[in-house]
């Protein structure tokens, strides 16, 4: 199953877990508007390869190892300290990575709840003038019937979508409490395994106060969502007394947000370090490229000595007629000497992976797969046809530059640590690289109300499709486009349009 998720203003990140029996393959198309004037000279691939994309695996268990079960087990001396390090890390990152994703939905929610209460106050003035002009009339005409009840199915929706929230809230809030509370039944007694437990309390802690606050700052205004604000704010002064008890942080780096930030940043690390496996990133073809430069300086001499000896027949003798032919051959040298070595390199690497990838355990040190990964630009007409079907470009789109990310992986889950046979991969896709091609400025529209021109400031956006394969094993292919709207300055929309395969049911066509 594969998740697409916005983590900041100008990221996409791409997460799946991947049954690590079989090998995997991932291709990431991205059509850029041919508007930005996107291309290798413009973006070398190796660049937007190294700045643009970060791949990060770790250990996957739907298994929860609780924390006071883990405790008891290692004070028996059950439990190795390195195994209870791991438990504990995994049980953190598993924690944190939810309630990112859940806080993520519920501030989309609860922002489109304030955007429509804020539309609903802006109409209760003309609303509230034509029920009195209505209410002066003995009957009211068909059409001011349908507004009105239109109005009233909207104001129903809207009051679901709040119920809602609330009750996802309040969940929210009573899992995040839940968690912290069976993490700290059991606090080990051994100081090695009691400084790894004060790191880790330390940052869920300070990370759901984050979390809620967030969620408080963007809740709507007004009576209805009251109670579950002061359930938020109980908890979050609740999570900062009791760091404040245990004397978790010095008074200094409390009161200083950019030292706190900074701690929990690296906190954070420690959690994950114990989870993550270690990369090496090697690039491919580097000796090929030698012999490559070689072959081509040699075909290239043999020229140069044959045209140097027609020229010495021609002119016995050592004249300027004979430094200035030499002089032009060697010129001509060093042109056809880079266009033969770079003809010869892109036959010879053409469809050929570029890096390849090893991944290590982070504790012993062990390799336990590898993957290989391409990178370029590609012609729609040579994407193959499920590709091309699921783009369904119109004409509109035809100047559209692609894209293309492949990687292919085979793990070995024999030499996993004991108890894990999956791993997550997380995606980070930075389209900062393209938001610098996007124009800064914004152009006006105008329109009419209530007999009234009135003119507002638009933001140019450009609209990016991502399309996503994913094949596992002997599995069909699983097949996503998702829409990307996006400014110079931000991604404003994120929606998926299309998915097929494993797992899903083919999407209904669109025609964009």
């Amino acid at each position: 199953m594969i998740s697409v998720e916005r983590p900041d203003s100008l990221s996409l990140r791409i997460s799946r877990v991947l049954q690590e029996e079989t090998s995997h393959q991932l291709d990431l198309f991205l059509f850029v508007p041919g508007e930005l004037g996107l291309g290798p000279r413009v973006l070398a691939e190796e660049a937007f390869y190294h700045a643009a994309i970060h791949v990060k695996r770790t250990y996957y268990s739907d298994r929860y190892r609780l924390p006071m079960v883990l405790s008891r087990l290692a004070e028996r001396g059950r439990l190795d300290p390195d195994q209870y390090r791991l438990g504990m890390s995994l049980y953190a990152y598993q924690y944190v990575e939810a309630l990112e994703r859940s806080n993520h939905s519920l501030l989309e929610a609860a922002r489109r709840v304030r955007r429509d209460e804020k539309a609903a106050v802006g109409k209760d003035k003309p609303a509230a003038g034509k029920d009195k002009a209505a209410a002066n009339n003995d009957r009211a005409t068909p059409d001011q019937e349908e507004k009105a009840a239109g109005s009233q199915a909207k104001g129903r929706n809207e009051e679901k979508e709040e119920t809602s929230l609330e009750a996802r809230l309040q969940e929210h809030a009573e899992l995040a409490a839940g968690i912290l509370k069976r993490l700290r039944r059991q606090q080990p007694a051994e100081e090695s395994l009691n400084r790894y437990y004060v790191t880790i309390d330390n940052y869920l802690s300070w990370f759901t106060e984050q979390r809620l606050l967030a969620l408080v700052a963007v809740l709507p205004r007004g009576a209805r969502f009251r109670e579950i604000r002061e359930r938020l704010l109980a908890i979050c002064a609740e999570e900062g007394a009791y760091r404040e008890a245990k004397e978790y942080n010095s008074e200094r780096v409390t009161l200083d947000p950019t030292r706190m930030s900074n701690k929990m940043r690296l906190l954070r690390r420690l959690i994950e370090f114990p989870v993550t496996l270690k990369q090496k990133t090697q690039e491919l073809g580097g000796g090929e490229q030698k012999a490559v430069k070689a072959l081509a300086t040699a075909v290239v001499m043999v020229f140069v000595s044959l045209g140097l000896l027609r020229v010495r027949d021609a002119l016995s003798d050592i004249t300027a007629l004979f430094v200035l032919a030499m002089a032009g051959i060697y010129a001509l040298r060093e042109v056809f000497k880079d266009d033969l070595r770079n003809t010869l390199w892109r036959l010879l690497r053409r469809g050929r992976p570029k890096w390849r990838r090893q991944y290590l355990d982070p504790t012993r040190n062990v390799p336990v797969g590898h993957q290989l990964e391409w990178f370029d630009y590609a012609r729609f007409l040579k994407l193959d046809e499920e590709i091309q079907r699921v783009r369904k470009r119109s004409v509109a789109q035809r100047e559209e530059v692609v894209l293309h990310y492949r990687s292919r992986s085979r793990m070995s889950p024999t030499r996993f640590l004991s108890g894990y046979e999956h791993t997550r991969e997380t995606l980070t896709l930075d389209l900062s690289l393209l938001a610098r091609l996007m124009d800064k400025g914004s152009h006006r529209v105008y329109r009419l109300e209530k007999g009234q021109v009135v003119r507002e400031e638009v933001e140019k956006r450009h609209l990016i499709n991502l399309v996503i394969r994913e094949v596992q094993g002997d599995q069909p292919p699983t097949l996503q486009r998702w829409k990307v709207v996006m400014s110079r300055s931000r991604i404003v929309d994120l929606e998926r349009v299309h998915a097929e395969g494993p797992g899903h049911e083919e999407a209904a066509p669109d025609g964009v």
